[in-house]
């Protein structure tokens, strides 16, 4: 019960169809587990039920989009009316698709993975800081990549990425003196529907030859981590057991980011 009390918004809290859990709903149902009250928030009604209907009485569900000022205050609102307050946000949206090097990158596709990865989170916490500074207290958990410190092939995702850990620092001085901690998670190569069947669909491979291809890349065991990795390191950060840290990009990658220097 170590959010006993404590009041999550998770965003991005659907997963998309797959063999195993996101990074969203794994955090919500462990966060649940722990003691919290959770608001699931998502573009797609049905996959933040999904979650909630899982987690049962502890948690509400919604739809919205992270790219809409509107839609991020009316789920800080709606957190705030059902449970009293907001204790937690957990900025896990993200996309990718159509990205490349940035010699073949196309305007569009950078300027949707920039609203979505690194605007959407901006908006959801400007929309969390203010009953957070007013309670002079709080915990933001941003979901990063290990992209942001390494790649080539994906620029606007690796771009979104990097600013959003800029973002988490900036979010975490500003507002210390609040009592409000920021703090990023960089996931290396997990097995998520989100990773896993989306670049088995992307390259017409299986799934079983993405995922031996991945494992083999990972120093700690030659094996990818999954979601409840992802998981457990955002409950440490989002609990008083880390009252004293803030401005911390944790990556959570089975060793792959000693190899980025």
């Amino acid at each position: 019960m170590r959010l006993a009390g404590k009041v999550a918004l998770v965003a991005g809290a659907g997963q998309m169809p797959g063999e195993t859990r996101g990074n969203g709903r794994a955090i919500a149902e462990r966060f649940a587990a722990e003691g919290a009250q959770v608001l699931c928030m998502d573009r797609l009604l049905d996959r933040a039920e999904a979650t909630a209907t899982a987690i049962g009485e502890a948690a509400v569900a919604m739809s919205g989009d992270v790219t809409q000022a509107e839609d991020c205050a009316a789920a800080v609102a709606l957190a705030v009316e059902r449970f009293g307050r907001i204790d937690i946000l957990v900025n896990n949206v993200g996309i990718g698709g159509g990205d490349g090097p940035a010699h073949a990158l196309e305007e569009a596709a950078f300027d949707r993975i920039m609203a979505v990865n690194l605007k959407g989170g901006w908006l959801m916490t400007r929309a969390a800081l203010a009953p957070m500074r007013a309670q002079r207290g709080g915990a933001i958990v941003n979901i990063s990549s290990l992209a942001s410190l390494a790649g080539g092939f994906q620029m606007a995702y690796e771009v979104s990425k990097a600013a959003m850990n800029r973002m988490t620092l900036s979010v975490a001085n500003a507002n210390a003196g609040r009592g409000i901690r920021c703090n990023a998670i960089l996931p290396g190569f997990l097995d998520t529907p989100m990773a896993v069947a989306g670049i088995a669909g992307a390259t017409g491979r299986s799934t079983d030859a993405v995922r031996a291809e991945r494992n083999a890349r990972v120093p700690l065991g030659g094996r990818m981590g999954d979601a409840s990795d992802t998981a457990n390191a955002a409950l440490f950060l989002a609990s008083d057991e880390a009252r004293f840290i803030t401005g911390v990009l944790l990556p959570v990658d089975g060793g792959m980011a000693t190899r980025v220097g």
